[in-house]
């Protein structure tokens, strides 16, 4: 894990999801590339971003962009197979001490990153969590996000005000060992839980976030709450199943 250092530049590696962006992947990658390029707290940095499968414009805008922003890194699939697929492969592809989890459609603008730098270079913790003070969702959205958090506090044993965040600063070691299982759109919510299933505590920390600057979500909402409600349930039985023996904790670096 790294090492405390409050005077040392933090390494960090962005990765993101990408699915039919064309609208705002570019001004996503351009505003990240300025911001850790003149940050003074970031030292060496990366930006990865996975296309997953987009049928739009997305991949050829990336593939322009990697001329343009030197320290872009794109990988990507020849179908669309699901956010949690696409982070999943962005955060393998990293390198760096810490990883930043982000979207590419612009909700969560990476000026919230100002927060979490001087905790990082105080060693505080080893995952941050960004805890978004209004979400931009529609009303419908925000419920079910509110609803699948709180039962899956409840099961875990946690006490996250926004469980389900995208927006996550973890340790690199840390997160590119973690196994992750879940498809469709609950990758963040998966994240949580296994970082508190490895023992970690989480540090939440307020954060900004905007509406879409384009686009359209790619999953209907009553099957992302089916799913979503699903998705829970598991996580609740795994952490049953951990806590008897039935199934082995995993390994983790420490």
């Amino acid at each position: 894990m790294p090492e405390p250092d409050a005077a040392a530049a933090i390494d960090v590696s962005v990765a993101a999801p990408a699915y039919n962006e064309a609208g705002a992947i570019a001004a996503s990658v351009r505003s990240w590339w300025r911001y850790l390029r003149e940050h003074p707290a970031v030292g060496a940095w990366e930006i990865v971003v996975c296309d997953d499968g987009s049928t739009d414009e997305t991949g050829r805008i990336l593939a322009g962009l990697g001329e343009e922003c030197p320290g872009l890194v794109v990988v990507g699939f020849d179908r669309n197979r699901g956010a949690a697929a696409a982070i999943a492969a962005a955060v393998a592809a990293t390198r760096h001490d810490w990883v930043v989890l982000l979207d590419s459609d612009g909700q969560f603008p990476i000026t919230n990153l100002d927060r979490f730098l001087p905790r990082l270079r105080a060693g505080e913790a080893v995952a941050f969590s960004g805890a978004r003070v209004r979400k931009a969702d529609r009303a419908a959205y925000r419920w079910g996000s509110a609803l699948s958090g709180a039962v899956s506090n409840l099961l875990l044993g946690t006490r996250c005000r926004d469980f389900n965040s995208i927006f996550k600063v973890v340790a690199g070691p840390l997160l590119r060992s973690l196994r992750l299982e879940s498809g469709g759109m609950n990758c963040s919510t998966e994240i949580t839980a296994r970082v508190a299933e490895a023992g970690y505590s989480w540090v939440e920390i307020p954060i900004e976030h905007r509406p879409r600057a384009a686009g359209t979500r790619g999953w209907r909402f009553w099957r992302a709450a089916r799913d979503r409600a699903l998705f829970v349930a598991y996580l609740g039985m795994r952490r049953w199943l951990l806590r008897r023996g039935v199934l082995r904790a995993p390994e983790v670096p420490r």
